[in-house]
């Protein structure tokens, strides 16, 4: 750990490199405590902390914990660090959630409390696009303004100009993953199907969508097992790619496959809101 980097620079540096970390703010402190309201401190999965402070051991097993449950299901939480006979005051118990305050017992003699911020930072969700068909192309205008980290994978002699995407590969390889959630569409539509998605099978994946006919997948299926890629993998293809709007145009299968994406990226998203909403009203 080192107190005396700056913290913001440090944030600065694993958001441009896509790592995920968590920014743990110093809140409120009442009576002693080793670190004071406005300190912070950046902290890696492993729970290393990478810089600044936020206290001394008082404080860094609950932040910790705090913290690789910020990694894990995305969501911010406040912890509130007291001593046992402020939590029994308050009729809490250490582990206890009360209005989105997740408790802690302070165990050290100067029985003061802290709370902290602690707010996971992770990197974009990446999306992965193999082709260059007009559908490849709408899905990456269409991709970057939600959020996503836009990788076009495609022969570069098929494309007719640059696409805006944040990296562009030569060809149907993988790209170097930093563990975010990632995404894959199979959009060639004629150029290169089978090697797309061979190589869409072999990226580890929340989802793989074909851009194609059931008839066109189900011709494309055939060959891929005679070549001796697994069924199993196979049936883990979406195809057609996309809710089913009734979409026409690039654009709009572009935007059918991005509300399917959406949907399964925000559905741990939502049953935990769900759950945090149910039990603030009870």
């Amino acid at each position: 750990m080192n107190a005396h980097v700056d913290v913001l620079d440090i944030v600065s540096r694993l958001k441009a490199a896509e790592e995920p970390f968590v920014l743990a703010t110093v809140v409120r402190t009442v009576s002693v405590t080793a670190a004071k309201a406005g300190a912070k401190a950046v902290i890696r999965p492993d729970g290393r902390i990478e810089a600044g402070w936020i206290g001394g051991g008082c404080a860094r097993g609950a932040t910790l914990k705090a913290a690789r449950e910020a990694l894990a299901d995305g969501q911010s939480r406040l912890i509130s660090i007291q001593p046992e006979n402020l939590l029994e005051e308050l009729g809490v118990h250490a582990g206890d959630d009360r209005d989105g305050i997740k408790f802690a017992k302070n165990m050290c003699p100067s029985k003061g409390t802290m709370d902290i911020f602690v707010e996971p930072v992770l990197p974009r969700p990446s999306l992965v696009v193999l082709g260059s068909s007009p559908v490849a192309l709408a899905l990456i205008e269409q991709a970057r303004p939600l959020g996503y980290h836009v990788t076009l994978a495609s022969p570069m002699a098929d494309l007719s100009a640059m696409p805006d995407a944040d990296l562009l590969v030569d060809g149907f390889r993988a790209e170097a993953h930093h563990g975010a959630r990632r995404f894959v569409v199979v959009s060639t539509q004629g150029k290169g199907d089978e090697a797309a998605l061979k190589a869409a099978l072999g990226m580890d994946a929340d989802y793989r969508g074909f851009v194609g006919s059931r008839r066109k997948i189900a011709a494309l299926r055939e060959q891929l097992i005679a070549d001796g890629v697994s069924p199993v993998a196979l049936d883990g293809i979406k195809a057609p790619a996309g809710l089913d709007l009734g979409a026409i145009t690039p654009e709009e299968i572009a935007l059918s496959i991005l509300a399917e994406i959406t949907q399964r990226r925000r559905e741990g998203q939502r049953s935990t809101a769900a759950n945090q909403s149910a039990a603030e009203k009870a």
